[in-house]
């Protein structure tokens, strides 16, 4: 949406496409990326049957929190404020900035910190604050890299997974005025030494949240650089944004949970740091925030939860692993989808966030394959949640119930009345018969052989191919 939370221009998906496939250096990233997330992913799910029993298990977690999610909501509020942390909602970007800015304002912040959060990227906070004066610096090392690109990040867990070691060197060269290197442990080195002394002169810390525990009021975030740590703590003020969503009932639902997001995003059994923020810094303690603020932010949603079967698109728990394992995100990345949340995952949250107008061609950038549903550690069923935003985007315009913005962005009065008429075929014995009839009397007028597998009605047999000899297949190979 725009800043006046009108419909913009809808997304070149498809331009975006043909420009990412035309990147040969790009393909290779990802593929070599991708390639070696799914290896992990593998090596820590060996046992299939403990595989699908904790995907169970965490879709039953997820499912439940929805089923309660106002109450849940609620009772948060009520944790956190009882623990001193100051609670706010918003419905839009806008209203989420807004509250950023009041409370930036409050303390005569100049300088904001950021630790790793794709709702502040929904927010683009960072520009947000920019215009009005507020320098916000991403701290992070892909949020960072792609902040010096002046980029989007591609990959919600890994942002820079675009970049190589050569491209990352050049870009510090250019931007940090350091030797040019291309071994990583130095460039992670130059990053950090650059991070480090920003913390103490931040003035605010912005942290994402990876599950809100209602039971405790408390917020826990998982990371492996510890800037998210470090964020949260060294500030004097610590401003944490969420959607909604992310709520759990209890402490004990987030172990299976968290089980389930880092073995699915970064092949680890565990993060390095587990961070669990439950209030300001009590007069006791020596550090620690002395205010800590969380934003709640709807951005669509609630249109999402309305529907028990788009309802399922919150279950998500942000691994990443749909994309890992998609073709089609795998061959054109995470910039062509012209998204914050790009791939599998992105192409059902996002037409809640922005309308179907705006993301009418993300539905159909999809093979469906079943891939991402099939890796999907919270078993959110994405091929059918694709099938059901086609659905809505070729409905009417006006037709009832209305269940998403935008809905009828593909509608066409001349194709609905062709399909019209072919369902009308398929559901009618009678007229399915003369149909076919007449089709196989066409057929007798036409030359005696177009071709082996039309002429026998069976599909040649092809050698065995693997999964990921099809998945290079899907849009080609370099």
């Amino acid at each position: 949406m725009s800043a006046a939370g009108q419909p913009g221009a809808p997304i070149a998906f498809k331009r975006n496409a043909r420009e990412a496939l035309g990147d040969a250096q790009l393909r290779r990233n990802f593929r070599g990326a991708m390639d070696s997330l799914m290896a992990k992913r593998l090596v820590q799910f060996p046992d299939g049957d403990e595989l699908e029993r904790l995907r169970a298990f965490g879709n039953r977690v997820r499912a439940r929190a929805l089923s309660k999610l106002p109450e849940l909501l609620e009772r948060l509020e009520a944790n956190l404020t009882r623990n001193g942390v100051k609670v706010h909602w918003a419905e839009t970007v806008d209203e989420a900035n807004a509250i950023v800015q009041r409370i930036a304002e409050t303390h005569a912040a100049k300088k904001v910190i950021k630790g790793k959060s794709m709702v502040s990227e929904e927010m683009e906070m960072n520009h947000f604050l920019a215009a009005r004066g507020v320098d916000c610096l991403e701290s992070d090392m892909g949020e960072f890299i792609v902040q010096l690109r002046e980029e989007k990040p591609s990959h919600i867990i890994m942002p820079a997974i675009h970049l190589n070691a050569g491209q990352v060197a050049k870009l510090f060269h250019d931007k940090l005025d350091v030797e040019y290197t291309e071994d990583v442990d130095r460039l992670i080195r130059i990053g950090r030494e650059t991070l480090r002394r920003k913390f103490f002169e931040a003035d605010i810390g912005v942290s994402g949240v990876n599950f809100a525990i209602a039971e405790t009021g408390s917020l826990l975030l998982v990371e492996n650089e510890g800037n998210g740590r470090m964020s949260t703590t060294v500030p004097p003020v610590h401003i944490a944004v969420t959607g909604i969503e992310k709520v759990v009932e209890n402490l004990r639902d987030v172990v299976p949970l968290l089980s389930l997001l880092t073995r699915s995003a970064t092949g680890q059994a565990i993060t390095t740091y587990v961070n669990v923020i439950s209030g300001p810094r009590k007069d006791e303690e020596l550090d620690g925030p002395r205010e800590v603020h969380l934003v709640l932010l709807d951005n669509g949603r609630s249109q999402a939860f309305a529907d028990s079967e788009l309802r399922q698109t919150l279950n998500c728990i942000r691994c990443g692993a749909c994309m890992n394992h998609c073709p089609v995100y795998t061959r054109i990345g995470g910039h062509a989808y012209g998204t914050v949340y790009p791939g599998p995952i992105g192409k059902i949250v996002t037409p809640h966030m922005l309308g179907l107008e705006v993301t009418r061609d993300l539905p159909t950038a999809s093979s469906m394959c079943g891939a991402c549903g099939e890796v999907c550690p919270v078993k959110i069923p994405i091929p059918a949640l694709l099938r059901r935003l086609r659905e809505e985007a070729v409905r009417p315009p006006q037709a009832e119930p209305h269940f998403m913005r935008g809905q009828g962005a593909k509608y066409s009065a001349k194709e609905s009345m062709v399909w019209k008429a072919w369902r009308k075929m398929n559901t009618s014995p009678v007229l399915y018969k003369a149909f076919t009839y007449a089709g196989t009397r066409f057929r007798g007028l036409m030359p005696a052989r177009i071709g082996p597998w039309t002429e026998h009605r069976s599909a040649p047999r092809l050698a065995p191919r693997t999964l990921h000899e099809l998945a290079h297949d899907h849009l080609g190979d370099e």
